[in-house]
């Protein structure tokens, strides 16, 4: 699957600093890059040292790691929440186009200030991380009341001139929409709400945005970095409030500068800091466990390559993310552990020591399993 992540946040939070050091880019950052800079897109390789021990195994012509696309977008200012008489009366500030870039994204990456340095400006005048939080998830309501609301004014002649099944599909919308515009009227972010198959599947075009998994990155102080558990308290604790959301810190500014150095030095740095991975395995590890995602291999001369999945996806289905051929003519996958397998030193052997397994469609494929497919068709 192919993973999109959207950094949001407001002003001067450090997205795109964050943004940079994700996807290798060199985006502009600082005070005057401007918020309503176009939204910058990169591509960041999931490091997986999984996927260099078996190219080291297999040597093959091409190594290829799964991939995230990360989009740096934000807001042009906070929300004044004093000012609302209540949301059912107010609209989102994000332009039509980031809306869209929001709405088409896996997993929103939203970047709040916890640092404090007096030459870079706050929005707010005051640094307070669970205000921004707050002030985003505020914007990210408003958008989908407008939704919601703009597609029940539409649904009532559609329903008067509907018949039969069209006319059943057109009420179980009616329904769930209702059911979330109650949720959003009390600010309550739509993942919050227990939603059965077949109301996703009702609402799944609309692509709400508080429906997405949100990861919060907190960046933070460099002074922090030892022990930031003091600072992320109170995110952790606002994040707690609803579900699909996760907090990691990260102090870009530092990151950024670790960077530069050669590897060997970054990492002797990092580790007297007691940072055990650079911030992108940090974020992109974070993301995968929010959305319940899985990496699973194909090995062999020509190339070895990580698969992203959901967790428990059946062995056919995960054929079909290879290519669709695969899924379609699925007989059967020969299975093994990507440590068995390198314990085995080749396949040949792995089959020998009977540690290389054959399954079924139906078999749920795990993290870190490789797999050869054998189809027709």
């Amino acid at each position: 699957m192919n993973l999109v992540s959207t950094i949001t946040g407001l002003p001067y939070t450090g997205k795109t600093t964050l943004f940079n050091l994700l996807t290798g880019g060199h985006a502009a950052t600082g005070a005057f890059a401007g918020a309503e800079a176009e939204t910058n897109v990169g591509v960041a390789k999931v490091p997986d040292e999984r996927v260099a021990k078996l190219a080291a195994l297999f040597r093959p012509k091409k190594t290829t790691y799964a991939e995230v696309m990360y989009r740096d977008l934000g807001l042009t200012h906070s929300v004044d929440r004093a000012a609302l008489a209540s949301i059912g009366s107010a609209t989102s500030s994000i332009s039509a186009q980031k809306l869209g870039d929001l709405r088409s994204s896996d997993a929103l990456v939203h970047v709040v200030r916890a640092f404090r340095d007096p030459s870079v400006p706050h929005v707010d005048s005051t640094v307070d991380p669970v205000r921004d939080l707050q002030s985003l998830e505020l914007e990210l309501l408003f958008a989908d009341h407008g939704v919601v609301e703009r597609r029940l004014e539409r649904i009532e002649p559609e329903l008067r001139s509907a018949k039969g099944a069209e006319r059943e599909a057109r009420e179980r919308e009616k329904a769930v929409l209702q059911k979330a515009m109650a949720a959003l009227d009390s600010e309550t972010p739509l993942r919050d709400l227990d939603l059965d198959d077949e109301e996703r599947k009702a609402v799944r075009g609309f692509r709400f945005l508080t429906l997405q998994p949100q990861l919060i990155v907190a960046n933070i102080d460099e002074a922090d970095v030892p022990s930031p558990d003091a600072v992320l308290a109170p995110l952790r604790a606002a994040a707690a409030k609803h579900r699909r959301a996760a907090v990691v810190p990260v102090c870009a500014k530092l990151e950024a500068e670790i960077a530069e150095l050669p590897a060997d030095e970054a990492e002797a740095f990092r580790a007297d800091l007691g940072v055990r991975e650079p911030a992108l395995s940090r974020v992109i590890h974070a993301t995968y466990e929010l959305l319940g995602l899985i990496s699973f291999f194909t090995t062999g001369e020509d190339e070895v390559r990580a698969w992203t999945i959901p967790a428990n996806t059946p062995a056919q289905q995960a054929a079909g993310a290879i290519h669709s051929d695969l899924e379609r003519g699925f007989i059967r996958a020969e299975v093994i552990r990507w440590d068995e397998l390198l314990k085995a030193g080749s396949e040949a052997n792995a089959k020998k020591a009977g540690t290389m397994r054959t399954e079924g469609k139906q078999y749920p494929v795990a993290d870190g399993d490789c797999l050869h497919v054998l189809f027709n068709v």
